[in-house]
Formats: structure tokens, sequence, C-alpha cells
């Protein structure tokens, strides 16, 4: 987990502290969905993403290096990630990967891939 895969880094705008819940999220090309959590701890900053009706409600841990831009203002979140990228990602489901490090393997590693 280096690199920046699980920090905040590359985010243009990022300013600690600033709680992302409800900020819109898009994808390189188009909406996503919303932010439901996030998390800025050293080595585990990510965003987990409510998708909606988009992939029927399904949830998504994206990375924070995933993200290229945080506009307060707009309450917008940017990642460099497609939406095909982000459908075809491994489901997040808090109850069993919460704090599953084999899940944030899986999940940095494909992420990892278009980094």
């Amino acid at each position: 987990m280096s690199n920046g895969m699980w920090g905040y880094e590359k985010a243009e705008g990022y300013n600690p502290g600033v709680d992302l819940t409800g900020f819109r999220v898009e994808a390189a090309d188009g909406h996503i969905g919303k932010v439901d959590k996030h998390s800025y701890e050293a080595e585990d900053g990510h965003i987990v993403v409510d998708t909606g009706p988009w992939i029927f409600g399904r949830s998504v841990l994206l990375p924070a290096g995933t993200i290229r831009r945080i506009d307060e203002e707009a309450r917008t979140v940017w990642v460099g990630s497609t939406k095909d990228e982000i459908k075809d990602a491994p489901e997040y489901h808090h109850e069993s990967h919460a704090l599953d490090p084999e899940y944030r393997r899986t999940v940095g590693g494909y992420y990892n891939t278009g980094l």
C-alpha cells in the first residue's frame, strides 16, 4: 500500500478534515453516485461510494489515490477511473470488508493497474 494508493496526495483541492459525506462523485466519464463514508486514516484513505440506481445500489470502495480533485463549494469529488472500471471493481460490504486486509490488497491491486 505504497505509492500514494491510500493517500490524498494526488487530490487537487484536498483539505484535511473536510467531511466528504454526501459529496457527489464524478468518474472520468460521468456521475457515479455519492460519498457514503470516507477515511483520512494514514495508509487507509478512501471513500465508499453509494452508486444508487446506477449499478443497482451497489457500494464500492475507492482508494484516496484514485481521487483527482475535490471541490468543497460544489460538494463534488472527481476520480480518475471510468464508470466501467468502477462498475467492475470488487464490491464493498461494510460488515465483511471494513477491517479485512485481504480485501484492501485486492482493491489496491485492482486500482493500481490504472494509476
